[in-house]
C-alpha cells in the first residue's frame, strides 16, 4: 500500500469520525458506529495482513453495538 493510499484512508476516517457524532437516536448511532468500525476495521486489517472483509465485519458489529448501547447523554459533544 502506498503511503498516498494511507493518507487518503486516514483522511476519510478522520472526515468520517468527525461526522459521527450526528446521530441523535440510538438507531442513528448503532448504523454510524457500524458504518464506522466496518471502515476501520477493514484498514487496520489490510494494514496487518489481514482480511480486510474479516475486519470490516468484526469492526462493524462492534461499532452497531457501542452505538447502539451508548445513551445521547453519555457523550457530550458541546
Amino acid at each position: 500500500m502506498s503511503l498516498r493510499h494511507t493518507t487518503l484512508i486516514a483522511a476519510f476516517l478522520a472526515v468520517t469520525l468527525g461526522v459521527a457524532g450526528c446521530g441523535t437516536s440510538k438507531t442513528e448511532r448503532a448504523l454510524s458506529g457500524g458504518a464506522i468500525g466496518a471502515g476501520a476495521g477493514a484498514v487496520g486489517s489490510s494494514l496487518t495482513g489481514g482480511s480486510p472483509w474479516a475486519g470490516a465485519v468484526i469492526g462493524g458489529a462492534a461499532g452497531a453495538a457501542t452505538g447502539a448501547l451508548t445513551d445521547e447523554d453519555d457523550i457530550n459533544l458541546d
